[in-house]
């Protein structure tokens, strides 16, 4: 088994703080989402809702009080990953440090394993 196998996703403070502001303002209760799913122009991309409930398979991350909740699906698929936020000159943005990943787009938002 690889790292990236026995490894589970986790959030950088930079990203919890981003979440935390961003969730603060929503309804009580409101929740992360990220998921992968098939599409973009390397095979796969995230994506992120913002949602009232979770499934019992969920994986439940913390981001400073808020949740983040990974699918059982999607966990697979980003084993070992680092949800992290950049908030650079060119645009501020959620990206996905994942292990797993075997090329990436230009752009940054898809990948292929």
């Amino acid at each position: 088994m690889t790292v990236a196998e026995t490894t589970p996703v986790t959030v950088s403070a930079r990203a919890a703080k981003r979440i935390a502001a961003i969730l603060s303002k929503e309804p009580e209760g409101a929740m992360l989402r990220v998921a992968v799913e098939g599409g973009g122009c390397s095979g796969f991309q995230y994506k992120f809702d913002i949602v009232k409930t979770r499934e019992t398979d969920d994986l439940v991350l913390d981001a400073n009080g808020y949740s983040v909740l990974v699918d059982s699906v999607s966990v697979d698929y980003m084993a070992g990953s680092v949800i992290d936020f950049s908030d650079e000159l060119i645009g501020a943005a959620f990206k996905i440090e994942n292990p797993n990943a075997t090329a990436a787009c230009g752009c940054g938002t898809s990948f292929s394993l």
